[in-house]
C-alpha cells in the first residue's frame, strides 16, 4: 500500500528557523540540494520517506509533527470538512484537495478554521462547541495511532505475559504487589449503576459482576494505565490543547479517557503480535477476539489504530450507530472515510441491517457515487451491565476497507471485489443518484421536480444532472 504525498514545507521552514538555520546549512545537513529543499519548504514537493528519516535523524523531533502541522490537519480532516452535504455538489475529490493543500496551504488553513468555528451543516456554535467532535479532530490529528502508547504497552505486556497466560490475573497481581491494589468482583445490588469503581480509601478496584471476562480484563488494563503511563497520557492531553473554559475541560476528560482505553487495549492486543494475528487469520475478527480474550467492539477500535511506520496494517475505518441511525463513535480511519466522518448515512447500508440479525455478520460491497469502493463489515454489540427487565442498549458496530486492499480478507472470501456493489450515498442530503428507490429528500442544493404525467422509481426527482 503506497503511502499517501506528504506536503509539509510550512513545518520543515519552522523546523529550520527553530534550528537557527539558512536553507543552504539545512541542505547540507541532509545532503540534499538547496534548490531541492526550496522547493519542498515551498509545497513544490512532498517529503519523500527517506528525506523524513533524515530530518528525524538530524532534528529532535517527532516525524507525526509535520503531518499533525498540516493546513488544516492535512488531507484526511480537510476531507471530512469537505464531506459536509453543503458541499455534496461539488464533487471534490482527493486529488483536488492534495492539489489545494500543496499550491495554497494557508487559504486551506484559513478555510479550515472558519468551518470549525462556524460548525459543519450549519449546526453553528452546538457544532463548534462541541467536546466530542473537538475530541474527533484531535484523535483524527494523530491518525489514532499513538507510537508511544503502543511500545510502552508492548513492552508492559511481555513482562506480564512471562509468567502466565492469563492477562486478567498478571494484571490484578500487579496491582495489588506493585500499586496496593485489589480487584473484587461486586454483586449488582452493591454496583447497581456503575460497571466500575476505585474505591481509594479501600484500595479497591471494584467491578461489577455482570462483566463479561474480556470486559474484566478491559477494566484492569484501563486501571493499570491510569498508573503506569499516567504521564504520557498528561502529556497527550495537555498537549491538544483543548482551552480552560468549560467544554475544554470536558473535551479533555474525554480525550484522556480515549488515549487511557487506546493503552488498555494495546495491552489486551500489543502491536506487534496482533498484527501478525491480523496478517494470518485474513482479519478474522471473530477468531482475533478469542485468542487475544477481547470483545467485538474491542478488536474493532484496535484494527483501527494500525499506522505504524514500517509496520502498518489494513486501513480500517469504524463507526458505531444506534438504531436511530444516531454515530456515538467515528473513526475515518487512515484514509478518511467519508462513510465514517459523514454525518448521513445511507438506509441500502447493511450497517442499518444488521440490527436484524444480532450477533451476525453483515458483509456487503458498496460503492459511492464518486466511484470509491469498499467492503464492510457490521456486526450488533451490547454493553455491558444489562440485567434481567432492564432497557437492554444496542449498538451496530461497523467496520470497511477500500475493496482493492480487502483482497486477503477472510470476510472478502467469495466475493468479486471488482464486480457489482450496491450504490449507497452518504445520506439523501449529500447524494446525487436519480434512480434511488429509497430516498427521502432531495440532495441540497437542488431543487425537486414534479411532473404529473410521469412517476418514476422514486416519487422525489430534483433538478441538474
Amino acid at each position: 500500500m503506497a503511502d499517501r504525498k506528504l506536503f509539509a514545507g510550512h513545518a520543515v521552514r519552522r523546523l529550520r528557523r527553530q534550528a537557527g538555520l539558512t536553507q543552504a546549512a539545512m541542505a547540507e545537513v541532509l545532503t540534499i540540494s538547496p534548490s531541492y529543499l526550496n522547493l519542498v519548504e515551498r509545497n513544490q514537493r512532498p517529503l519523500s520517506a527517506s528525506l523524513l528519516v533524515k530530518l528525524a535523524e538530524s532534528f529532535d523531533f517527532d516525524p507525526r509533527a509535520l503531518a499533525a502541522g498540516e493546513p488544516g490537519g492535512g488531507e484526511v480532516a480537510m476531507r471530512r470538512r469537505l464531506a459536509d452535504p453543503m458541499f455534496a455538489d461539488l464533487e471534490i475529490d482527493r486529488a483536488q484537495v492534495e492539489e489545494w493543500l500543496a499550491g495554497a496551504p494557508g487559504g486551506a488553513e484559513a478555510f479550515a478554521r472558519a468551518f470549525d468555528r462556524i460548525g459543519a451543516g450549519g449546526g453553528g456554535e452546538e457544532v463548534a462547541n462541541d467536546p466530542a467532535a473537538e475530541v474527533r479532530r484531535e484523535i483524527e490529528r494523530w491518525r489514532n495511532h499513538f507510537a508511544d502508547l503502543d511500545g510502552i504497552a508492548e513492552t508492559l505486556a511481555d513482562e506480564l505475559r512471562l509468567g502466565t497466560g492469563d492477562l486478567y490475573g498478571a494484571i490484578a497481581e500487579r496491582l495489588r504487589v506493585k500499586h496496593s491494589l485489589t480487584i473484587r468482583i461486586l454483586p449488582v445490588d452493591v454496583l447497581p449503576d456503575m460497571l466500575r469503581r476505585l474505591d481509594l480509601h479501600a484500595r479497591q478496584l471494584q467491578l461489577s459482576e455482570t462483566l463479561d471476562p474480556a470486559s474484566r480484563t478491559f477494566a484492569a488494563a484501563f486501571q493499570l494505565a491510569q498508573i503506569e503511563a499516567r504521564g504520557e497520557i498528561e502529556a497527550l492531553a495537555k498537549g491538544a490543547g483543548f482551552g480552560a473554559d468549560t467544554n475544554g475541560r470536558a473535551a479533555e476528560r474525554l480525550y484522556r479517557r480515549h488515549v487511557t482505553s487506546y493503552f488498555a487495549a494495546a495491552l489486551m492486543m500489543p502491536y506487534a503480535r496482533f498484527l501478525r494475528a491480523c496478517e494470518a487469520t485474513g482479519y478474522d475478527i471473530e477468531l482475533l477476539q478469542r485468542r487475544f480474550g477481547a470483545g467485538f467492539e474491542h478488536v474493532a477500535h484496535r484494527l483501527t489504530t494500525l499506522q505504524r511506520v514500517g509496520a502498518r496494517g489494513l486501513p480500517f475505518f469504524m463507526i458505531r450507530i444506534d438504531r436511530a441511525g444516531q454515530a456515538s463513535k467515528r473513526y475515518p480511519g487512515a484514509n478518511g472515510a467519508a462513510l465514517a466522518s459523514a454525518d448521513g448515512r445511507c438506509p441500502l447500508w447493511k450497517l442499518h441491517h444488521a440490527f436484524d440479525r444480532p450477533g451476525m455478520l453483515a458483509v456487503q460491497l458498496v460503492e459511492l457515487q464518486d466511484g470509491a469502493r469498499w467492503l464492510t463489515i457490521a456486526r450488533t454489540v451490547t454493553p455491558q451491565g444489562h440485567r434481567y427487565g432492564a432497557i437492554q442498549a444496542e449498538f451496530v458496530v461497523g467496520l470497511g476497507v477500500e475493496a482493492a486492499l480487502a483482497g486477503s480478507m477472510a470476510a472478502a472470501r467469495g466475493f468479486d471485489l471488482a464486480g457489482p456493489a450496491t450504490p449507497i450515498g452518504l445520506g439523501c442530503r449529500a447524494c446525487f443518484r436519480h434512480d434511488c428507490p429509497q430516498r427521502s429528500t432531495a440532495p441540497m442544493g437542488r431543487s425537486l421536480t414534479i411532473n404529473e404525467r410521469e412517476r418514476g422509481v422514486t416519487a422525489l426527482t430534483f433538478a441538474g444532472d
